[in-house]
């Protein structure tokens, strides 16, 4: 069996813990082959975000043009897009190459609390890449930032957001809900045919860095190995609940230190 093709298109993290490094930490260790396209400069850390910087579209261009003319991608994961001619330009690869399999991760709102894109970013995520994408993977937060609402409290709080989120245009909905107060951190998944509770213990840890990354990234390298999409989600999920348990092994940042992607190796 050939390996598992991975294509990251993300932001920079210069520490480490997020963006494209998490994707590609995320996706190596799930035993996928990982590729990578560029979209936006970071001088991020994990304290916070400090300055961001789009490429500009010739270059993000012809990173896709060199990735797709050359390799034949199984999965795609979709992370920082800050403007509306970058997501038009990814969507116009993604449906020209159909890859079977990809996730959107709607970053917008930071660990910190930053806010990393504007309106522009904000349609840009909802009107042009959430259609085209199999899976998305909002938090609460940013599950808010789409619906226009605000943030639920509590687990009912999340199923009532679940319909309004299936009606944006993808087929899943992975709603994190790690941001809810409780000894449980569940996520809530919408497929075509039903709702299911993922359910976890809460990790006590302040290492949270690039959490939303690598479970989005770890999602897409499993869809290619299991029947089911929502096969590969739960044992994603595991991945980053034992990700996490881990996380202060590393001893990473003065802030939120970074999961850590390769805890059954090292």
């Amino acid at each position: 069996m050939r390996s598992i093709r991975f294509l990251s298109i993300a932001g920079t993290d210069p520490s480490g813990g997020a963006g494209q490094s998490a994707d590609l930490k995320a996706a190596s260790a799930l035993g996928a082959y990982t590729t990578s396209v560029l979209t936006t400069v970071l001088a991020q850390n994990t304290c916070g975000v400090r300055e961001v910087m789009p490429l500009p579209q010739a270059m993000i261009r012809a990173q896709l043009d060199a990735v797709f003319d050359d390799i034949a991608i199984d999965c795609v994961k979709i992370g920082m897009v800050s403007d509306l001619d970058t997501a038009h330009l990814i969507r116009e690869f993604i449906e020209r190459y159909r890859p079977a399999h990809v996730v959107l991760d709607p970053v917008m709102v930071a660990k910190s609390g930053d806010m990393l894109v504007d309106r522009d970013g904000f349609h840009a995520v909802r009107d042009i890449l959430i259609p085209v994408a199999d899976v998305i993977t909002p938090n609460l937060p940013e599950a808010a930032v789409l619906l226009e609402t605000d943030i639920p409290e509590n687990h009912k709080g999340m199923e009532a957001m679940l319909p309004g989120l299936g009606a944006l245009g993808c087929d899943i909905v992975v709603l994190k809900g790690g941001y809810l107060a409780g000894e449980v951190s569940n996520d809530l998944v919408l497929t075509p045919d039903a709702t299911h509770w993922l359910e976890a213990p809460r990790i006590m840890t302040r290492s949270l860095h690039g959490s939303g990354c690598t479970l989005a990234s770890a999602i897409a390298a499993l869809l290619p190995r299991h029947d089911t999409p929502i096969e590969a989600i739960r044992e994603a999920k595991v991945y980053m609940t034992r990700a996490l348990a881990a996380a202060e092994r590393l001893e990473v940042g003065k802030g939120q230190g970074p999961v850590h992607h390769f805890h059954a190796w090292w």
